[in-house]
């Protein structure tokens, strides 16, 4: 069977089997932009690919999160130029890691999406916005219970920081308009077990009506 969220029959077959409940909202969300520079975003890079339309939909949702007092963070993955901070095996199954020096451009956010100097960027040294990084802290500080995931890629790093989300009790939610990858089956196939087994897979106009409503202020 196809792994998509419009194959009804996967879908009921998995739900049997006691998959796919909803999350849902919880009482306060922010918005994690993951990965989105230019390693990522330029399809001339080793793992680039067009965005394009992807990066509008992001500009969607963070422009609602902005004019509704949602916290915006950003993510991307960084390392010493000399790479001491990246381990053997790493390096040997992901080589592209050496593109990834600290402080060079590609690994900034992209203009577009207009990174504001009070929206956090982490750098993350893996798929997950969570391993290894302070961004626990700063949601619980902020009273963040909700966590609303956009980005790349889906099949790696979207992935990695849902199961993240909920594996620390964070409601997720991953609007499937906002999140894309170098490979369209990947994305297919991972958008239907991210909505399976992590997050709530919703649309980008559902992340925006609840934004705009009183329901999260």
């Amino acid at each position: 069977m196809t792994h998509s969220l419009d194959n009804s029959e996967l879908v009921a077959f998995y739900r049997a089997a006691g998959f796919g409940g909803r999350v849902g909202w919880g009482s306060k969300a922010a918005v994690l932009v993951i990965d989105m520079a230019g390693n990522w975003t330029e399809p001339d890079a080793m793992i680039g690919s067009d965005l394009g339309g992807v990066t509008a939909q992001i500009k969607k949702v963070i422009t609602a999160a902005r004019n509704n007092d949602v916290p915006v963070l950003f993510t991307t993955m960084a390392y010493d130029p000399a790479m001491s901070d990246v381990s053997r095996v790493s390096r040997l199954k992901t080589p592209h890691a050496d593109k990834m020096v600290r402080g060079d451009q590609s690994t900034q956010v992209i203009a577009e999406l207009d990174r504001r100097d009070d929206e956090p960027l982490i750098e993350k040294p893996r798929a997950s916005a969570f391993r290894n990084t302070n961004l626990i802290s700063i949601l619980v500080d902020r009273g963040i219970d909700t966590v609303v995931i956009v980005g790349c890629s889906t099949s790696g790093c979207i992935r990695a920081t849902a199961e993240g989300a909920v594996d620390l009790g964070f409601h997720a939610l991953v609007p499937a308009e906002a999140v894309g990858d170098r490979s369209p089956s990947a994305h297919t196939a991972n958008l239907f077990d991210i909505d399976q087994r992590y997050a709530d897979v919703v649309s980008v106009d559902h992340v925006v009506e609840h934004f705009e409503s009183s329901a999260d202020r």
